[in-house]
């Protein structure tokens, strides 16, 4: 590849970084509070309100049933009238974060309902306050099934940054389809694809170490 295509993946791989890191960001500070008060909030649980789990519940469904491609281009007014365009690495941090967010909810959800309730039998017989059940029982101990919810969430976002690159998001799709696909340079898209399976291993090993370390504590 010629300097000025290095240059081009490098600042691919850049805009990529951050369309996935801060749309990650923004899944875990929603997506969290979302999977507590779904589990907290059912028939039985610490803070209940049926009625109100079963419409976040049927929000949350509905926006994980809609495939990406689709809620990028339904989503096109909401991001114009957030960051006041419809192209680009941030345009794209929009579709992201709402397609991360709901999925991510869910997956913590299950984490948090794997938490033995005699822990929270336990805690509420000794006069815990619900709000510290949350915080120093329900979270630290689902909180390693959580980090690898979390890191599967990544990965998915990594290959949806890709396929928002396609639609004018910038990044190592928008490289791949437009100096790979279109002009038939499969050196290019070879080199993208090896870029992102690299990120893909780097974040998977990564969160399944952290995994790993906290199961060990």
């Amino acid at each position: 590849m010629s300097p000025q295509m290095i240059d081009r993946l490098w600042q691919a791989f850049l805009d990529t970084l951050v369309m996935v890191g801060v749309s990650a960001g923004i899944a875990v500070l929603a997506g969290i509070p979302l999977a507590l008060f779904l589990v907290t909030s059912e028939p039985g649980g610490i803070f209940p309100a049926p009625k109100a789990n079963r419409v976040v519940g049927t929000i949350v469904n509905g926006f994980r049933a809609v495939p990406f491609i689709v809620l990028l281009v339904a989503l096109i007014p909401f991001t114009r009238l957030v960051t006041g365009t419809t192209i680009g690495v941030w345009a794209a941090i929009v579709p992201l974060s709402v397609s991360a967010t709901p999925f991510f909810a869910r997956i913590a959800e299950v984490s948090l309902r794997e938490v033995d309730a005699g822990l929270i039998e336990a805690a509420q017989s000794i006069g815990c306050r619900r709000r510290h059940i949350l915080l120093h029982v329900l979270l630290p101990e689902a909180l390693p099934g959580i980090l690898g919810g979390f890191t599967i969430t990544v990965v998915s976002m990594i290959g949806a940054s890709a396929m928002a690159g396609a639609v004018g998001a910038g990044g190592l799709g928008d490289v791949a389809i437009r100096y790979g696909y279109q002009r038939f340079d499969t050196t290019v898209m070879a080199a993208v694809i090896a870029v992102l399976i690299a990120l893909v291993c780097l974040v998977q090993f990564t969160g399944d170490f952290a995994v790993r370390r906290l199961r060990a504590r």
